[in-house]
């Protein structure tokens, strides 16, 4: 199996688009509405500001594994002095293809864009599934994180 890595762009958005919605569904997101108009519009708008970035694992011009890393900007604090947070989502790796290091390696990718981008810090709201890669990889459980549903 020889895999290629590349950074998403607008044409392989759709097919981005349906694997963050299979992927939401295989976690038991519950669907009350059609999320790809919000998906479309958020990706193409931080892609192009720089603000959202994808690599993908490509098995020939199938995409296999996605990842993705959001940047935002809070106050910084002690724990974050540069203030400049990035926030991993769409972490997939298609059923066929896991356990064969894809995830760890489209990690690293997005990492390293998050340190060039100047985070001090990466957060991901963690599946199930994903904890071990991420425990693994060096991420540790913040127990104070709370969310509020407006």
């Amino acid at each position: 199996m020889s895999l290629q890595y590349k950074k998403l762009t607008e044409k392989e958005l759709d097919i981005f688009i349906e694997m963050r919605i299979n992927q939401l569904r295989e976690e038991g997101a519950k669907e009350d509405i059609d999320l790809r108009p919000a998906l479309q519009d958020y990706y193409k708008k931080h892609m192009a500001d720089g603000t959202f970035v994808s690599w993908l694992a490509m098995d020939g011009d199938k995409i296999v594994g996605t990842s993705g890393m959001s940047f935002v900007e809070k106050p910084p604090y002690f724990g974050c002095p540069s203030g400049r947070i990035g926030l991993l989502s769409s972490m997939y790796t298609n059923p066929h293809y896991r356990r064969k290091g894809i995830a760890m390696e489209l990690l690293n990718r997005v990492v390293e864009e998050a340190r060039a981008y100047g985070c001090g810090t990466v957060q991901i709201t963690a599946s199930q599934m994903g904890v071990k890669l991420y425990t693994a990889y060096g991420f540790v459980h913040n127990e104070n994180f709370m969310q509020y549903k407006l």
